[in-house]
């Protein structure tokens, strides 16, 4: 049975599968008094059996469970620990609780976080995963409390909360633009492709760097890496690190590295490091500014979207869902730049360097 198809299953349905009365039905979704095992067992397995869920009215009878599901594409970014700290902090003074749902290695299982979050009777939802389709969040968010993070276009049934992506790169690029940087690469995810129509924050940024460049005067220039393989135990550092690592051995002139989130840029600075290039000769920015960049091992110059701020905010818009606000809200966080020793004036390179490979 299709989700779409889930989704539409009613109470009456239920009732009728089972053999009982739609009030029987309730009874048993509210866990109310006076159920029997036998009736309880019968709606439970129809109720699995035809994928329904129960409707926003229905969790209220029930009353509130108290918690809030939070799904995250991967424990591995390191951007993602910042909003939860937030929503934490934002909730630390009520009685709410969050249930934390990973998608996985699989980042396709998204929609499974969600949905188990969702038959779990969360009270509401924030959700980061890209890949999850519009029209999927759309009939969720008719039932469940919903805020998805990350996502660029509009809504009706939930509410999106993003950073201002397009002014983000445009920090980046202008950063490395006035330090005197002509050739500035962008690295991002193969779904990078700048497109006016993309939801994504790595379409958006990269559609910001193209855009900027080109006022600029300047040519665009992408690297683009798997965004499966960059979902890994690293988080695409690896895969960074072999992406640049030739262009960086090959270049005569100053190179700048534009990179579509901190872990890409922490593999940029790996071979960075291991060409024995400074940072003159290869300036790298990227974008998330976690903590780890600011670390004077690291001393990475990041775009910072606050993502503790953003943990907070989606929490608030969680909590007006469900205190009944049915009017979708769509809020932007303003991005600033955070320079530090991972970028600098361009220099040239005095003379030719043995030549490694990675």
């Amino acid at each position: 049975m299709t989700t779409q198809a889930r989704r539409s299953v009613t109470i009456e349905d239920v009732a009728q599968h089972a053999g009982v009365s739609r009030a029987a039905v309730s009874k048993v979704i509210r866990d109310a008094y006076g159920v029997s095992d036998e009736m309880r067992v019968r709606v439970t397995a129809s109720i699995a059996e035809l994928g329904y869920r129960p409707r926003a009215s229905a969790r209220a009878m029930r009353g509130s469970s108290y918690t809030l599901g939070f799904e995250i594409p991967s424990i591995h970014n390191h951007f993602f620990p910042k909003i939860i700290t937030g929503a934490m902090t934002a909730l630390a003074e009520s009685r709410y609780q969050l249930i934390i749902a990973p998608a996985g290695p699989d980042h396709d299982q998204g929609p499974q976080a969600i949905e188990v979050l969702a038959d779990r009777q969360v009270d509401g939802i924030v959700a980061i995963s890209s890949r999850v389709p519009q029209e999927w969040l759309e009939e969720l968010g008719r039932t469940t409390p919903l805020v998805m993070i990350g996502r660029h276009h509009a809504s009706v049934h939930y509410d999106t909360l993003v950073a201002d992506d397009i002014a983000g790169a445009a920090l980046a690029v202008r950063h490395l633009y006035d330090l005197g940087h002509r050739r500035i690469v962008h690295l991002t995810l193969a779904e990078g492709v700048p497109d006016a129509t993309s939801s994504t924050p790595h379409g958006v940024r990269a559609l910001g760097y193209e855009r900027v460049m080109r006022e600029l005067g300047l040519e665009p220039e992408f690297l683009r890496v798997d965004p499966d393989d960059a979902r890994g135990r690293d988080g695409g550092e690896s895969q960074a690190y072999a992406a640049v690592f030739e262009l960086l051995d090959r270049a005569d002139e100053p190179v700048a590295i534009f990179a579509a989130h901190d872990e890409l840029a922490l593999g940029v600075l790996r071979a960075v490091a291991e060409l024995g290039l400074s940072a003159g000769q290869a300036s790298v920015v990227g974008y998330d500014d976690t903590d780890i960049a600011e670390h004077p091992r690291m001393s990475l110059t990041s775009v910072n979207q606050s993502g503790t701020r953003m943990g907070a905010i989606a929490v608030r818009l969680l909590l007006e869902r469900i205190a009944g606000r049915a009017q979708s809200v769509h809020e932007v966080v303003a991005p600033k730049m955070m320079a530090r020793g991972s970028s600098a004036a361009p220099e040239h390179r005095a003379h030719e360097r043995r030549r490694r490979t990675p």
